[in-house]
């Protein structure tokens, strides 16, 4: 077990499980009907100050999850995040062990008899803050500017778990659906949940989860994401010479390392800069209309630096795979010397469109890595991680419920967008819950700079995130 654990917590097993029922609308005169009398808005907009000091609360416990840093801040957040939902009705809410690794935050509202079940997902850990100077407010102090609140984690995820938090809280404790709470402490690294799940299926059953990890592709632009790219890594090395040798007396005719690597990285995409390993193609996507414009504003592309590749923007972003060096090990062009490079390595990352399996593709980008090393020379592939891809099923009660939500909350229609990262649970809770519908929203908007200096959540964003989803859990059972 990573971190700093106290005694006699729970594993999710401890706890009786409740098996759900199917989606119906039996709950509405018993919740529903008197829910849907209350202006849920008006609710919501009261709740906003409470919302907001949870939320600079849980940004305050630098919650990093990653190798080299303290255990001691997850298990703080851990007991946080169970306090929280105490206080809004969940009154099991608790602190359960995941086997290796830092702890779920785990509980049950019971619903209604025939009310559907949601399960409702977030993450408190954080990626590290980087250096600090480059913060214009420090990473870990909470600090509002322009409507917006800056802080690691105030967008991704910790807007997540107030989110789900202040839905419940909007129902007194008593919303007219049953309700599952999971909150992941290590979704930023190493997910030891990720196989839990797999392992023990029954405590994640759901008729609808909703993972609030995601958010609208601009504010006040209410998004649905329904695909995630997958992942698959591999790490190519390539030796050469037994050792350093001077290159006015050896250079020539061997061959340098570092050259050959370079000449087989560069076969990893096309003349258009669009990837090109046989086996992993692309798909069609018929959703958000993601402009240039707005893409090179986003991502900080540089004035002057063309684009790459080739299809809309959307196709290369959500349904076609993409190509990177991640990681190289070479020389320093600092302190370099005249000589011939016996070794190098680079590890690459491709993301996998929705619809083609992540393995499969893995071994493609291995075969590719192989067959592209020039002038005969042998090189050594490893094949590393890899993480499913997924495509969410939109034309169930849940859907239908998350759109009108949306439009009452915003007063626009929904659009559906892509992401281009994977999070394998998504994948992992699909496979053992296959009739569950899977939502993915919040409040993580285009500029809320996750895993960067400068991360923040715009705070009525989050307001109008929080009345969708109380609107969501009233409009499935009316």
């Amino acid at each position: 077990m990573k971190g700093l654990m106290t005694p006699a917590r729970k594993y999710f097993f401890d706890e009786p499980v409740r098996r759900v029922g199917p989606t119906a609308r039996a709950s509405a005169e018993v919740r529903g009907k008197t829910m849907a009398e209350t202006d849920l808005r008006s609710i919501v907009h009261t709740m906003m100050p409470q919302v907001r000091a949870d939320l600079e609360n849980l940004v305050r416990i630098p919650s990093v999850s990653l190798p080299g840093f303290p255990g001691e801040p997850l298990g703080k957040a851990a007991e946080a995040v169970a306090e929280l939902f105490k206080g809004v009705g969940v009154g099991n809410a608790r602190v359960a062990e995941v086997s290796g690794g830092y702890p779920t935050v785990y509980g049950e509202i019971e619903g209604p008899p025939g009310a559907p079940t949601v399960l409702l997902y977030a993450h408190y850990d954080v990626q590290p803050p980087g250096p600090e100077e480059k913060w214009d407010s420090p990473p870990f102090e909470p600090e509002e500017r322009g409507g917006r609140l800056y802080g690691r984690g105030a967008a991704d995820d910790k807007s997540g778990v107030v989110m789900h938090a202040a839905a419940i809280r909007a129902f007194e404790g008593k919303p007219p659906v049953g309700i599952k709470i999971v909150v992941e402490g290590e979704e930023e690294s190493d997910s030891h949940l990720d196989a839990y799940v797999l392992e023990n299926p029954d405590p994640f059953q759901a008729d609808v989860i909703v993972v609030g990890d995601t958010g609208n592709w601009k504010v006040g632009e209410p998004t649905l994401t329904t695909t995630l790219r997958g992942l698959a890594t591999c790490t190519v090395e390539v030796n050469t010479l037994k050792e350093p040798v001077h290159s006015g007396m050896f250079g020539g005719p061997a061959p340098d390392a570092l050259i050959v690597l370079i000449h087989l990285l560069a076969e990893l995409h096309d003349d258009m800069g669009g990837p090109c390993v046989p086996g992993v193609d692309s798909g069609p996507w018929d959703g958000l209309d993601y402009s240039e414009e707005t893409y090179r504003e986003t991502a900080g592309v540089l004035p002057g630096v063309p684009l790459v590749g080739k299809g809309t923007v959307s196709e290369r972003l959500w349904t076609s795979p993409s190509v990177t060096v991640i990681g190289l090990d070479a020389p320093q062009v600092e302190g370099a010397a005249n000589a011939l490079i016996p070794s190098a390595r680079a590890q690459v990352s491709m993301r996998v469109p929705p619809g083609q399996d992540s393995r499969e593709a893995r071994a493609a980008l291995a075969r590719h890595l192989d067959a592209s090393a020039p002038w005969g020379v042998k090189v050594n592939v490893t094949e590393g991680l890899e993480g499913p891809a997924f495509l969410a099923r939109t034309d169930g009660r849940g859907y239908d419920a998350a759109r009108k939500a949306m439009l009452e909350s915003y007063g626009r229609e929904t659009v559906l967008m892509g992401q281009g990262g994977s999070i394998p649970l998504i994948s992992n809770l699909s496979s053992i819950a296959p009739g569950a519908e899977i939502i993915l929203w919040g409040a993580e908007d285009g500029v809320a700079a996750i895993h960067a200096p400068n991360e923040s959540v715009d705070l009525t964003e989050l307001e109008h995130c929080i009345l969708s989803e109380a609107l969501f859990l009233r409009y499935l059972v009316v």
